[in-house]
């Protein structure tokens, strides 16, 4: 695989908030992204979830599967429970060809609850880190060697990794069976510098969101200590190109990287309107990768 372009379906409809794009219906994602020129989707709430199922739904819009996000909660339960737990989703992408599983642990993150500001996010204690660390390696590995899927992590607001520190603890401490989801928009609104990161962890990167963000309503949300749905409603991220991050220079430190890159910018459809902005995204992100060399 060289580069390939994908589409999170959060553009249209919100997974932690159903009732936002709720009355778009799969299909209209599907044909909207495809003319846009995305070939790839990621997994989101109106995805049947059988390959049987999913297959042809794909197949008739243009798409491939890409990944889908997986929350592990491996920091209240070993290894074991957390592999039969992924089983249906593992499954789903294996047979879908996919080559990389999106995790990030959420047993106790507060990014899906509307009510509850971001400074109140979980910290994970010092000593709690090398069992975590731990249990991630082994399930990757074992994620690896019996379902071919590499393993990657999204650091993600209101969890515990968002911050670069918590980022560099966590791989520091995990095997190389561990990959890490580049995420810039999560990592410009956490604090982190996407390029330092796309730099210094290359060899471990194995998937792209590309997301970007408004850095007016990202200083407000700070500012107010507002929640990270708020935040999103709010318009802190959108489509790459729309924002602040400088792309061209974030691609040129993946210097060599191979895979999907996925326009992944969740917004609000009635301000955002998901078939002009996945266009634009499209557009944009495809002039920053020829700018950064990746393609």
């Amino acid at each position: 695989m060289t580069i390939r372009i994908g589409a999170n379906p959060i553009g249209w409809s919100n997974d932690d908030m159903l009732e936002i794009g709720g009355d778009i219906s799969l299909g209209q994602c599907l044909s909207e992204a495809r003319a846009a020129g995305f070939t790839g989707m990621e997994l989101g709430n109106k995805f049947p979830r059988t390959a049987g199922e999913l297959r042809p739904i794909l197949a008739a819009h243009g798409h491939d599967l890409v990944s889908g996000w997986y929350s592990v909660e491996l920091l209240v339960r070993d290894v074991e429970a957390e592999w039969q737990a992924s089983r249906p989703h593992a499954t789903l992408l294996r047979e879908m060809g996919c080559e990389a599983m999106i995790l990030a642990e959420t047993s106790n993150a507060i990014h899906g609850r509307k009510g509850t500001p971001l400074s109140a996010r979980p910290l994970l204690p010092k000593a709690e880190w090398k069992q975590w660390a731990r249990r991630l390696s082994e399930f990757s590995r074992r994620l690896k060697d019996e379902d071919g899927l590499q393993a990657v992590y999204h650091y993600h607001m209101g969890t515990i990794v968002q911050a670069e520190n918590e980022i560099d603890r966590m791989m520091e401490l995990t095997t190389d069976a561990l990959g890490l989801l580049l995420d810039t928009g999560h990592a410009v609104y956490g604090g982190a510098d996407p390029v330092r990161l796309a730099r210094h962890y290359r060899q471990r990167i194995h998937h792209v969101h590309a997301k970007d963000v408004r850095e007016d309503v990202m200083w407000q949300s700070r500012r107010e200590d507002w929640s990270f749905l708020d935040s999103v409603l709010a318009g802190v991220y959108t489509v790459p190109g729309d924002g602040l991050i400088d792309y061209p220079q974030i691609f040129r430190a993946l210097e060599g990287y191979s895979g999907w890159v996925v326009v992944e910018a969740e917004q609000d459809p009635k301000k955002a309107i998901p078939a002009e902005y996945s266009r634009l995204g499209y557009n944009n992100l495809t002039r920053f990768l020829k700018e950064g060399g990746l393609i």
